[in-house]
């Protein structure tokens, strides 16, 4: 669960609907597995409505998972995370407090199917996915076709992808993401590089960096700074539909989140972030907006649901 008080400004004004007391996020998880072989997972969005009332518009994902006997293969098939690429992207969005436009925009929970191998080490892991396009709409059949690498390297760990999906029917858009995560001590730096093309013409023209430096106190106290940058300096009709054409925008902020229980326990947390937007939003209705401001201050917490009923019955 998580709840905020949040005020957004626009270019100095407050912004009325979008600021005061939210509940954020509202979620139910659940994990498990059959036997060493069949397991699942479930995460359901609770706070989130049903637009064309099918319950799994709140689903985030369902999916059963096949692992072979030397746990070098695995098969996926239901409700799944969309494989991009990118740190941002892939993290829980309960713990991520302002996000790029293209975050803003993307629909990455699909039904599909997906093949993943490990290596021998378990310090790579390769991923091919199938699934329903972010981009489909009333009903159209339309495709994405997903390749990660995920890879965990001592201080380095990666989030890479190359992605091929439909925006429209027979009209596709590639993604190349590159997530990159360094680890020291305490320190982590987290940088995303994402090239999107949809023909020659907007090669290099169109993409977006995303950045989060964080440095975490006696296990207790975790300061960040993050930074987005979109770009998509191409002209002429869409061939975006995340960061549309003559957009520039890029967004600043920090924050600190501060972990009250004993013993590493993150079962609660504090929060308080503040970030600001500058540039120009190709799409006048976009989530970013030149000159606008949003502080944040909040509170998450877990309940583990299954300890508390061992305990009781």
């Amino acid at each position: 669960v998580r709840f905020d008080y949040q005020r957004e400004y626009l270019n100095g004004d407050a912004v009325k609907s979008n600021s005061g007391f939210k509940g954020k996020y509202l979620n139910v998880i659940l994990n498990g597995s059959f036997n060493e072989h069949f397991s699942y997972s479930y995460r359901q969005r609770l706070n989130k409505a049903h637009a064309d009332k099918s319950f799994f518009d709140a689903t985030d994902w369902v999916y059963l998972t096949y692992t072979t006997p030397n746990q070098h293969w695995s098969f996926s098939g239901g409700k799944q995370v969309v494989g991009i690429g990118g740190y941002e992207y892939d993290r829980a969005p309960i713990d991520l407090y302002f996000c790029s436009e293209f975050w803003n925009n993307i629909a990455c929970y699909q039904f599909g199917v997906s093949a993943a191998y490990a290596t021998e080490s378990g310090n790579d892991k390769f991923l091919l996915q199938v699934c329903q396009s972010p981009f489909r709409a009333n009903g159209d059949n339309m495709y994405a076709y997903n390749l990660m690498w995920m890879g965990s390297h001592d201080w380095y760990q990666s989030l890479w992808s190359v992605n091929l999906m439909e925006q429209t029917p027979g009209d596709q858009i590639a993604y190349v993401a590159l997530g990159n995560q360094f680890t020291f001590g305490d320190f982590k730096l987290q940088l995303d590089y994402m090239l999107r093309a949809s023909n020659g013409d907007s090669l290099f023209k169109n993409y977006s960096v995303m950045g989060e430096a964080s440095y975490t106190l006696a296990d207790k106290v975790n300061f960040f700074g993050r930074m987005t940058y979109d770009v998509n300096s191409t002209l002429g009709s869409v061939n975006d539909f995340c960061v549309m054409p003559d957009t520039e925008l890029t967004r600043l902020g920090a924050g600190v989140e501060y972990y009250p229980l004993p013993n590493n326990n993150r079962a609660v947390r504090l929060h308080a972030a503040y970030s600001h937007t500058l540039g120009r939003n190709g799409n006048p209705n976009g989530v970013l907006q030149d000159g606008q401001s949003m502080f944040t201050v909040g509170l998450k917490w877990k309940i583990d649901i299954l300890s508390i009923a061992k305990k009781l019955f």
